[in-house]
């Protein structure tokens, strides 16, 4: 049987733009637009709204510049309004080609906010669609608030459609735009357009205010729907729209009888990339791109997957260019630390690995957490083994910091029995460690890896002098690496986080 092509809309850089704090800059709304069209295989792209300011218009003018040269100018879409040819005009010198047209799609909105009767409002439509049909654009027609209308005012709602089956538009969009839609009304609402306008195409484009969204779009998709509206990351207004990844995934494989052309090995590179140009954070939890969800805890889980992948499902990480892992705290059982060790080329008797699974135990009862770089450290320490030799000691420091005066570091460091001591400036104390640590390396004409990324974390409701712990990710040519650090000290943590690195390279 012949699957349903569904269109994917990407409207991260229209709607995703809403998110609070949020604003990509013009070479951030192209390089995005180009990989959602080139990389993740998106249909189309909607990636602003008209008339919104100078820099929305030049991030407009330079995506569609490149668009034409590409040619993608038919799949990149621009939110417009109701306003007498004016949205029109600023979309012309853009170099637009396609609107969506924001109309609203119930009596609550259009009786209050425009306070217009539906044959004005239809009027007003009309010229507008005229309009763009006379330069040469096409016209996607938004029903605003379309979700209310359905519940509140079908009547209005079906008015509208008949209106705009006269109308030479292409699609009707219908957003549920305060995400107040159970599924059992996505189904419905939308199986009675579909029934009553068959040749219509329809996109659904869900908020998530209940966290509904991905179960909206399956039964939107359930329903007939022929398009859907998602954003990376699920970014968007309040409590943002449908995710990309999740509703890609759940189309995949809940809905067979529908196809998408997205490339799913795709999906985790651009959402980490509109995660650094948005500066919003991906919730660890969050599934298929969060950081802790390939990853399995629990001792029975790993020996489950020794033997038959027993606690596999089909959200396989490599299908979305990612990699399983196991964690290592309290719940790790010998398959835990097995998996790790394997990963370091490392391997213990079963005498020796118990003896590092309990000691691994204690650490997690402490709440201190264990990383796989951490294990060779461990096992030296549990079974006092050279299988991890400590050749390189930070033995003392001295860190100032005077006021008037940039900060300093002495450092005294032992590198295979030598030892070097050094002094440096820096813009703080850790960066006065880190230039005397790099001028100690210099004369052993060796490099250090680059630092790309440094968090602290305290845990909630703790006093100044708690512990806190370091995270630093480091970067050599062949590598991407995390070490951890653990003192009451922020910058104690630091040093101790790169004594380790300095043993891992």
């Amino acid at each position: 049987m012949e699957r349903r092509k569904i269109e994917i809309m990407d409207t991260t850089l229209r709607d995703g733009e809403q998110t609070s704090g949020v604003s990509f800059s013009i070479s951030e709304k192209l390089t995005i637009t180009q990989l959602l069209l080139e990389e993740l295989h998106v249909d189309r792209v909607e990636i602003a709204s008209a008339r919104v300011s100078d820099g929305e218009f030049q991030a407009v003018k330079s995506i569609l510049n490149w668009a034409e040269t590409n040619g993608y100018a038919d799949r990149i879409e621009v939110l417009s309004f109701v306003d007498n040819g004016v949205s029109i005009d600023w979309m012309l010198n853009a170099g637009v080609k396609v609107q969506n047209l924001l109309t609203k799609g119930s009596l609550n909105h259009l009786t209050h906010q425009l306070k217009k009767t539906p044959e004005q409002h239809f009027a007003e439509i009309k010229h507008v669609v005229d309009l763009a049909g006379a330069h040469n654009i096409a016209t996607n027609v938004y029903l605003e608030d379309w979700s209310n209308g359905m519940r509140n005012s079908p009547e209005y709602v079906f008015q509208m459609l008949d209106f705009l089956a006269t109308q030479p538009i292409k699609r009707v969009l219908l957003p549920d735009t305060l995400g107040i839609l159970t599924p059992c009304e996505t189904f419905k609402f939308i199986k009675d357009l579909q029934s009553k306008y068959p040749d219509t195409h329809f996109d659904f484009h869900a908020h998530n205010d209940y966290d509904l969204g991905t179960a909206n779009v399956l039964e939107a998709i359930k329903a007939g729907i022929s398009g859907l509206h998602l954003t990376v990351n699920g970014m968007g207004e309040r409590a943002g729209n449908a995710a990309m990844a999740s509703a890609i995934a759940v189309i995949k494989d809940f809905a067979p009888e529908v196809e998408v052309q997205l490339k799913e090995s795709s999906i985790y590179k651009v959402s980490k990339l509109v995660e650094t140009f948005s500066g919003v954070r991906i919730p660890s939890n969050k599934p298929i791109v969060g950081d802790h969800v390939f990853t399995q805890t629990a001792g029975i889980h790993a020996d489950g997957d020794n033997k038959n992948n027993l606690y596999f499902n089909d959200l396989l990480p490599e299908r979305f260019g990612r990699k399983r892992s196991y964690a290592l705290g309290k719940t790790s059982g010998k398959a835990n630390i097995e998996k790790n060790l394997q990963e370091l080329g490392l391997k213990l008797n079963d005498a020796d690995l118990k003896k590092v699974t309990q000691r691994v135990i204690e650490l997690g009862d402490k709440k201190e957490t264990v990383t796989k770089e951490d294990l060779p450290y461990i096992i030296s320490d549990v079974l006092d083994s050279n299988l991890y030799e400590e050749k390189v000691i930070v033995e003392s420091y001295v860190l100032m910091n005077s006021m008037g005066l940039r900060p300093s570091a002495t450092i005294s460091v032992i590198i295979d029995g030598e030892k070097f001591e050094e002094n440096a400036q820096g813009d703080g104390q850790f960066n006065a460690f880190m230039n005397a640590l790099t001028n100690v390396y210099t004369q052993k004409k060796r490099s250090l890896p680059k630092l790309i990324d440094y968090a602290v974390r305290i845990a909630p409701g703790s006093n100044s002098d708690a512990l806190c712990e370091t995270i630093i990710t480091w970067e050599t040519d062949q590598k991407i690496f995390i070490t951890r650090g653990l003192d009451s000290d922020q910058t104690v943590c630091a040093i101790k986080a790169t004594q380790k690195m300095l043993n891992i390279i």
